[in-house]
C-alpha cells in the first residue's frame, strides 16, 4: 500500500473540451485495454510570467481495468512543465532526449470506463515553439501503451498587449514581431501534421497515423531507465515510511 498519493486525481475546473490530437496506442498495446489521453483544445499564457495552467486526462475506454499504469508529462522546446499535481519530477538523466521537463504519474488501477485529470503547472517561452507529450506504459516497465504527441501548443495571432496569449493544440507558435522587425515563420493551422519530434520520442502527432515500432524504440529504451527508476522510488518510500 502506497502512503503518498502518487495516482491521485487532482480535478481541474477546465472549461475547454478536451482532445486526443495527436495520441496513437503503443505497437504492443492490448486490444482490450483502450487507454487514452486528453489534452485542453487551448490554454492561455500569462504574457508577463508566461506560466500556464492546464488538465491532462487519462482514460479507459476498454472492457477491462488497466492495472497499474504510469502517466509521463514531458515539456519540449519553449514548454516546461513545472508541476503536475500528485505526480513526481523525473530525473534530467531519464528524460529522452530533445525534453526538457517531465513528471510521472503512477496509477494503481484505472477501472473500465473511468478517467482521471491531473493539473499541470507549466511555463511558456511565447519566443519560442513548444510542445507537450503524454506517453502511458504499463506499471513500471517498457510497455507503451498510449502516447499522445509531441504536440504543439501555439497561435498565429500574438497578443503581446493583452493579459494572455491563447494557445491552440497542434498549432505551431508563431511569436510575435519585435518592434520593426518581421512577424517569424508562416504560420501552421490546426489539422497539419506537427513538426518532426526527437528520434527518441515515437512520432505521434497530427495525422500520423500508427505508430512506428522503428521510432518508438528510443521512447521505449527511456521507459525502461524510468521504470527501474520508478522501481527502485517506490521500494525506498516503502521503507522510509
Amino acid at each position: 500500500m502506497l502512503l503518498l498519493p502518487f495516482g491521485a486525481a487532482a480535478y481541474a475546473a477546465d472549461p475547454t473540451p478536451g482532445s486526443d490530437q495527436g495520441g496513437s496506442p503503443g505497437p504492443s498495446a492490448p486490444a482490450e485495454l483502450k487507454i487514452s489521453t486528453e489534452l485542453p483544445k487551448e490554454i492561455k499564457v500569462a504574457n508577463s510570467s508566461g506560466k500556464a495552467t492546464l488538465t491532462a486526462k487519462i482514460l479507459n475506454k476498454g472492457t477491462k481495468d488497466t492495472g497499474r499504469i504510469t502517466l509521463t508529462v514531458l515539456g519540449l522546446d519553449g514548454m516546461r512543465i513545472t508541476g503536475v499535481d500528485g505526480c513526481v519530477t523525473v530525473p534530467d538523466n531519464k528524460l529522452p532526449k530533445g525534453t526538457n521537463t517531465g513528471f510521472a504519474c503512477a496509477i494503481d488501477n484505472l477501472a473500465a470506463g473511468a478517467d482521471k485529470s491531473y493539473t499541470v503547472s507549466a511555463t511558456y517561452d511565447l519566443k519560442k515553439t513548444g510542445k507537450i507529450c503524454l506517453p502511458v506504459t504499463e506499471g513500471t516497465g517498457e510497455k507503451l501503451l498510449w502516447q499522445q504527441g509531441p504536440v504543439p501548443f501555439g497561435t498565429t495571432r500574438p497578443t503581446p498587449n493583452a493579459p494572455d496569449t491563447p494557445l491552440l493544440l497542434g498549432t505551431d507558435n508563431v511569436p510575435a514581431a519585435p518592434p520593426g522587425g518581421s512577424a517569424g515563420p508562416s504560420p501552421t493551422t490546426p489539422g497539419t501534421p506537427a513538426p518532426t519530434p526527437p528520434s527518441q520520442l515515437p512520432k505521434t502527432g497530427v495525422n500520423d497515423g500508427v505508430l512506428p515500432l522503428l521510432a518508438a524504440a528510443g521512447l521505449l529504451l527511456f521507459v525502461g531507465s524510468t521504470g527501474i527508476w520508478w522501481a527502485s522510488t517506490r521500494q525506498h518510500r516503502r521503507r522510509t515510511h
